[in-house]
């Protein structure tokens, strides 16, 4: 499966910051019916995120009835973002 969406990335000051950006909800729809197939555990969605040049592995967090993605520290520096920045992501998830 893949996605793509256009998002603003946001900063949750939990027990370690991390930066996100919110699934739109017609794609966390989409991702929520290949879950059950896809997920390791506690709703966790294995994806491929790219955002312009840069691509990651990481792992989708449910949130809300929808879906986060991570916006890792590789990302933010090889395409020069940050927070309060919106982006246009490909999500690869191998359903």
């Amino acid at each position: 499966m893949r996605l793509r969406f256009s998002g603003e990335i946001w900063f949750w000051r939990g027990p370690a910051p991390f930066h996100f950006v919110t699934v739109p909800e017609t794609e966390a729809v989409m991702i929520g019916e290949v879950a059950a197939v896809v997920t390791y555990g506690w709703g966790m969605i294995p994806a491929s995120v790219t955002i312009g040049g840069t691509r990651v592995t990481t792992s989708l967090w449910p949130k809300d009835g929808g879906y986060i993605v991570p916006i890792k520290k590789a990302l933010q520096d090889g395409e020069g973002i940050g927070i309060d920045d919106v982006v246009d992501i490909t999500l690869d998830i191998d359903a």
